[in-house]
């Protein structure tokens, strides 16, 4: 596990839709980490909510409609 993986976890939420929609109404770190797994990146609860604290607004505008809708990794 590393910050490396979570940053590319996060690139392909952005980038696939399927992920996006996979995640929408996650509400659960554990569940995210689940999906994470499935998509084949290795992450862990305590990486994903130590990334909550650092993932700006601005990052979330990336996001297609701006992360609404499905698990944000925000605090």
């Amino acid at each position: 596990m590393s910050e490396e993986q979570l940053k590319a976890f996060w690139e392909a939420i952005q980038a696939d839709t399927g992920l996006q929609q996979k995640l929408q109404g996650v509400t659960e770190p554990d569940a995210v980490v689940a999906i994470a797994k499935e998509a084949g990146f290795m992450i862990s609860t305590d990486e994903l909510q130590r990334a909550q604290a650092e993932i700006s607004e601005e990052d979330l505008g990336g996001v297609s409609g701006g992360g609404s809708g499905y698990y944000k990794i925000t605090g």
